[in-house]
């Protein structure tokens, strides 16, 4: 899986320099605020009155990504949409982004090409400009850090501490099923290490494996959003789990809430699969991950302007910080949310 083996160029035939012409050859900046992309010792951007927005994310071979079931071109994808994401949760518009990667000789320059095809196809799907990055040599394993750059005017950038009392609390898409993507793959590593003659069994499954494998950035919500004129007092993506992303809006605005079980929104294909698993739905909407929808909050006055937009959903609303960050399950028992999702340095969790 991880290239085709019949064509491969060694780093070292290539070196520093010349693995960086190769895997950036074909850029062509976009925008009129990217003075200077790749070619100097950084990237140089103007942006005027506008705000810049900038995030950066690392994704560790075996902590993060697991190369027996993550193809080449979908990691590259995946560290892009990742970034890209966290600039779009503080209701901006992702520009230009920045890569680097880290990579043992067990990696060939067409593998490296791969991931970086998966890098650009985003950056065109998304209108962002690659303006530069670095590779270095690993010891073991693959190491690949984005950092990407956004703009936002002034007024529009969305905080996650900025949640008021009464707010109604909405969700984007909907959420588990790139957990549930995750523990197919996981099913069919463990079967394919029992018998490496089986064909994993993948049949079926494309949502939820595409929700893990290639998720995408909701600029869509935040452009709908901005539509009709409202903005999020408040707003995070969900990388780590509904409830680790509602514990921060929470506690960095001093303020509870209670959000309804029923009210969560979860496919179809989530929840048979969950189901097959004997695992509960919620538990996976809860504290899956790696969803990258987005959390927001938007004051009652608002709630009219917003009701009719397809894809979103309030899932319950901010309450005094005195009654709690809760969970308000089917049977109308309150139960106290607490964060099981991904935590990086958790001992013994692992995250791919």
């Amino acid at each position: 899986m991880l290239e085709n083996k019949a064509i491969r160029t060694e780093l070292s035939e290539l070196g520093e320099f010349g693995l960086i012409h190769e895997l950036t050859k074909n850029i062509k900046l976009k925008h009129k605020s990217t003075i200077k992309g790749v070619g100097d010792d950084a990237a140089v951007i103007s942006y005027g009155s506008k705000q810049t927005l900038i995030t950066t994310d690392l994704l560790i071979e075996n902590v993060h990504f697991d190369m027996t079931f993550m193809p080449l071109k979908h990691l590259g994808y995946k560290t892009a949409i990742v970034n890209f994401s966290d600039i779009v949760a503080m209701n901006g518009i992702p520009r230009q982004l920045i890569v680097g990667i880290g990579a043992s000789n067990r990696f060939s320059v067409e593998a490296l090409k791969e991931i970086y095809k998966g890098i650009y196809l985003a950056c065109e799907n998304y209108k962002v400009d690659l303006i530069g990055g670095d590779t270095v040599s690993s010891v073991s394993g693959l190491f690949i850090s984005g950092t990407a750059i956004g703009e936002a005017a002034k007024n529009e950038v969305v905080y996650r501490n900025t949640a008021q009392k009464g707010d109604l609390i909405f969700v984007s898409g909907d959420l588990g099923a790139a957990y549930m993507g995750l523990m197919i793959l996981e099913r069919e590593k463990q079967a394919f290490k029992a018998d490496p003659n089986l064909q994993p069994d993948l049949e079926g499954h494309d949502y939820i494996l595409g929700r893990q494998l290639k998720p995408e950035a909701r600029t869509d919500i935040t452009k709908l959003l901005k539509g009709v004129g409202v903005i999020p007092t408040s707003m995070i993506d969900i990388s780590d789990g509904l409830a680790s992303e509602i514990l921060h809006i929470c506690t960095d605005s001093d303020k509870g809430c209670s959000i309804y079980e029923d009210k969560l929104p979860i496919d179809p294909a989530t929840v048979s699969m969950a189901n097959e698993f004997n695992i509960d739905p919620t538990t996976c909407a809860l504290n899956g991950g790696e969803d990258y929808e987005l959390l927001f909050t938007i004051s009652q006055k608002d709630y009219e302007k917003v009701k009719d937009i397809y894809g979103i959903s309030v899932i319950g609303h901010i309450t005094d910080k005195s009654e709690g960050i809760n969970l308000i399950s089917r049977s109308g028992t309150q139960v106290p949310i607490t964060a099981q999702g991904w935590d990086a340095f958790l001992k013994g969790k692992e995250k791919n």
